[in-house]
């Protein structure tokens, strides 16, 4: 073409927990059953909405407002119920209905968040780090995403440290990305660290985001704590949805909470911005943010989101029990979500191992695949050919660290129960090989 049409940040987007999909449809054709093991969808493992939140559903669907547009910051009745909950939030930030802007999903959120900065603002991650989060980052900026670490020997927990010097030392920051509980590792960030990159983000007058799509699912005896009940002063983003909690993934139902809009001119205009470009599509889906309000405002929503909570626990328990005594990797309980991140200690992998599979067709393709690829997803690829287990290499998450990240949702108890016994076995024969 007479011009280049390619944005300086194309070759950033990157979705790994997708992109392996098409390979492993190509390996499934050639006759290997796959397990799906690669993205959080707890319909695709078998659970469904509990009965009463379906009929809450079913009844909304004959009112006729739940078929037409709605404001485009959202229903306004469901803005004015999350703004009343943020506000009944112990200790926390006051906010109005209009500090609430619906999408059609965190991950459409995400995209405007980081797209409606000024390229050369950038927003300092985890690392590893929700892939969604790092490529938006990535891809507005048009450079490589900037991190700072999680310590796979501290729990994953983030090294303050770090974020401090990053900071410090690039005056291109101008913003703190917090995922707590954290994809893909699952920790849950204590008090303590959230006030210390508060003290961080007043010291430098930058804004923070919240990623807490999986606020409602932390274990028992973590901590449980939205943005707005620690964030202070600082102007700050909450992303929140319901594709975790009903669940309903395919709803594409997600909104952000705007705090301390007023503290900042410069940052009450970005956020203007996002609601400008929201107005361009008129508005997200009505009739999932309808059912807000009569599913949150539920009595037996607590004891919902309490149950699942608690059944994710005992999955988690189970597989880190599966890797014990498994010298090769590091393993740490999760304290929230429904995933689990195995990491192999350094030196373990090298690019000549390998799992054995039967099928020639199959381990022909395999071994094509693998050249030229990260450690951790030479190992990925052999385990989907010689298991069809599908998981995500933890390189995919913008780290520097090789493993990979299983989900603690098949709802069969026989089958995770192989999952995570063979999952042991394969790493045991693949760095024995």
């Amino acid at each position: 073409m007479r011009r280049n049409i390619v944005h300086e940040g194309a070759g950033n987007l990157r979705y790994e927990i997708r992109e392996i999909v098409i390979t492993a449809r190509q390996i499934r054709a050639l006759g290997q059953h796959i397990t799906w093991e690669n993205i959080g969808d707890p319909i695709e493992k078998g659970e469904v909405p509990p009965d009463w939140i379906r009929e809450i559903l079913h009844n909304l669907l004959e009112q006729p407002a739940s078929y037409g547009y709605c404001d485009t910051a959202g229903v306004i009745s469901t803005r004015e119920f999350l703004a009343e909950s943020v506000n009944r939030r112990k200790g926390g930030v006051q906010i109005s209905p209009d500090d609430i802007i619906f999408f059609n999903g965190v991950g459409d959120a995400v995209e405007k968040v980081y797209g409606f900065l000024k390229r050369e603002a950038r927003v300092l991650g985890p690392s590893p780090a929700y892939s969604t989060h790092s490529s938006a980052e990535a891809a507005h900026s048009g450079y490589n995403h900037v991190t700072y670490d999680l310590d796979p020997y501290n729990g994953w927990l983030p090294d303050v440290d770090d974020i401090r010097n990053k900071v410090k030392y690039n005056d291109s920051i101008a913003g703190i990305l917090i995922l707590s509980p954290d994809n893909p590792t699952g920790v849950v960030w204590p008090r303590e660290i959230l006030d210390e990159i508060v003290k961080i983000a007043q010291e430098h007058d930058l804004f923070l985001i919240a990623d807490e799509i999986y606020a409602h699912i932390t274990f028992p005896g973590q901590p449980h704590l939205h943005m707005s009940q620690w964030v202070q002063d600082v102007p700050a983003i909450a992303m929140r949805g319901i594709s975790k909690e009903y669940p309903w993934p395919g709803a594409r139902c997600g909104w952000i909470e705007i705090l301390n809009r007023k503290k900042d001119s410069n940052f009450s205009d970005y956020v203007d911005s996002i609601l400008a470009a929201k107005r361009l599509e008129v508005c997200s889906t009505t009739l999932p943010q309808m059912s807000i309000p009569r599913v949150f405002g539920d009595p037996r929503y607590k004891s919902h989101l309490q149950h699942r909570a608690s059944i994710f626990e005992q999955r988690a328990e189970e597989a880190v029990r599966a890797f014990e005594g498994c010298d090769a990797v590091v393993v740490n309980k999760p304290g929230g979500a429904f995933y689990l991140t195995v990491m192999f200690r350094e030196g373990v992998l090298n690019g000549h191992q390998k799992l054995r599979i039967d099928n020639p067709v199959i381990r022909e393709r395999i071994e094509d695949l693998v050249r030229n690829v990260p450690a951790d997803k030479r190992f990925v690829y052999y385990l989907m050919g010689a298991t069809g287990i599908v998981v995500v290499p933890l390189t995919g998450f913008h780290c520097r660290h090789d493993g990979f990240r299983i989900t603690l949702l098949e709802s069969n108890d026989e089958k995770r129960r192989w999952i995570f016994q063979t999952l042991r076995q394969a790493i045991d024969e693949y760095v024995n090989s």
